[in-house]
């Protein structure tokens, strides 16, 4: 049904509802003054004639008819238009308009009221009279049928009314209610043939002025800009899906190929000689390493994709470098790893990136920042002001030629003779993009070993608008990671 319908009806019924209440308390009204006006009536005849009926009684008493019958018309003649009746010791006297005598009549009514007899009805009102010689009892009467009849057309007007309301208000109601939902019936139609699947068009909502209508134009749009992020969120993650697939088939093809090629030495030569088949095994366990690496730093690139804004809050990081190194310390008992941070220093960010940004530039400087006499050392530093945090960590190694700086970001770049995947530096520079930040490599203190600087704000802001590090863009790749060594902020693409 039609919510203009369902006005029309629904305003159809209470309106006669409405009407027959007020019916009702008017009858109630009306009655109520003319009962007030005819017993204000009655009073003021009870008073006009008790001298004339105390006269009588005592013409009666004293047993003088003639002087009787004087007082009587002169009691029925002021009575005018009420009815009276005197009932006394001996006898009763009575004229004017009144129920029969047959009618009973109460004890005493000294307030007026309702005597019927019959289909008849009359306002009755009673007044002691005493004289020397007895009692009696004054009695005035008046009929109800004028008041009947005026409630009756009363009656009569409201139940016209009434039904005259029904039609009307109904139409009235109708036509109102389909005048207000116009706006709604237009927005209907507006939003009919939108289809997000197929259409990029989207719902243009011109101001009504009708609240409820603008209101639900807006949720409508926002309901659609949701689906549109929602589904280019999801395009992204089969993008990401897609790349992780294919990257993870292009990467493990020549290690998985290398640890096949071994099993088939030891499955085709089971006399191998004990230093061969070391040798074998060792071969494996480092390939089967190294396929867990890249799988495990694959993953830790598509999370870092894939991450929304609801992850991000508040972290220390002095707290996160301090876990970071006490890890380093236990995975190599013998390198030389120091830890300089003030307490405090937190920024807007996600926490399980920013540890594995700091757990992959210390795996980094342990593994190529060795000194000459071969032993790993670390200094990890972290300092800030109000505006930023800046995370240092040194190495004591050779360091990185500045025409390499450009591209030791990129995807499953290599150092000479390392044995990593790749992935540790693109996680440092993914990282640090999604936190709005910049990285850069420099020589280390004193010229000696290299340095790694990452700079985060510490107000952070809204996460980089497409992330796609696992997607082989080599030129995007390369001009971003130029611009990241010039100090210059990450693209929202990321390299």
């Amino acid at each position: 049904m039609k919510l203009s319908t369902r006005i029309g009806l629904a305003i159809g019924v209470t309106v006669p509802l409405l009407v027959l209440a007020s019916g009702w308390l008017l009858l109630q009204l009306v009655n109520h003054d003319l009962h007030s006006a005819e017993d204000d009536h009655l009073r003021t005849r009870a008073a006009a004639v008790a001298q004339d009926a105390r006269a009588l009684l005592r013409a009666s008493a004293n047993g003088r008819p003639k002087a009787a019958d004087n007082r009587e018309r002169l009691l029925y003649s002021a009575a005018l238009d009420v009815g009276v009746r005197v009932i006394g010791p001996d006898a009763t006297f009575s004229g004017g308009p009144q129920p029969d005598d047959s009618v009973p009549l109460p004890a005493e009514a000294t307030n007026p009221v309702t005597v019927r007899d019959g289909a008849t009805s009359w306002r009755a009102l009673s007044r002691p009279i005493t004289t020397a010689r007895g009692s009696g009892t004054l009695w005035v009467f008046a009929p109800n049928a004028a008041d009947q009849a005026q409630l009756r057309l009363v009656r009569r007007r409201v139940a016209v009314t009434t039904l005259l309301a029904v039609p009307l208000s109904g139409l009235l109601a109708w036509g109102i209610a389909t005048g207000a939902t116009g706006p709604l019936r237009r927005l209907r139609r507006r939003t009919a043939g939108l289809d997000p699947r197929t259409s990029a068009t989207r719902l243009h909502h011109e101001p009504t002025g009708v609240t409820e209508v603008d209101d639900l134009a807006a949720t409508l749009q926002k309901a659609l800009a949701r689906y549109d992020e929602q589904a280019a969120r999801t395009a992204e993650a089969l993008d990401t899906a897609r790349s992780f697939s294919s990257a993870a088939a292009h990467e493990l093809r020549t290690p998985l190929m290398s640890m096949g090629t071994n099993l088939d030495i030891l499955a085709a030569h089971p006399d191998l000689p004990e230093p061969d088949r070391t040798e074998v095994l060792t071969d494996l366990r480092h390939e089967h390493a190294r396929l867990l690496g890249l799988l495990v730093m694959l993953r830790e690139l598509g999370r870092g994709d894939l991450v929304e804004a609801e992850a991000l809050g508040g972290v220390d990081l002095a707290e996160v470098a301090d876990a970071a190194v006490a890890e380093a310390r236990r995975r190599e008992p013998d390198a030389r790893i120091t830890l300089d941070a003030a307490p405090g220093l937190t920024v807007h960010g996600w926490e399980p990136g920013l540890r594995l940004l700091l757990d992959n530039l210390l795996a980094n400087a342990l593994a190529h920042g060795r000194d000459g006499a071969g032993r790993a050392g670390a200094e990890v530093g972290v300092r800030g002001t109000e505006a930023e945090v800046v995370i240092t960590v040194d190495d004591r190694g050779p360091g990185v030629p500045p025409e390499e700086r450009a591209r030791i970001f990129e995807r499953f770049r290599r150092g000479p003779g390392s044995s990593g995947s790749g992935l540790g530096l693109t996680l440092v520079a993914q990282q640090t993009a999604l936190h709005q930040g910049r990285v850069t490599v420099t020589d280390g203190p004193g010229g000696t070993g290299a340095r790694f600087e990452v700079r985060l704000p510490r107000g952070g802001g809204e996460l980089p608008a497409h992330r796609d590090w696992l997607i082989d863009t080599a030129g995007r790749t390369a001009g971003a990671t130029a611009g990241t060594n010039r100090s210059q902020s990450f693209p929202k693409d990321g390299p």
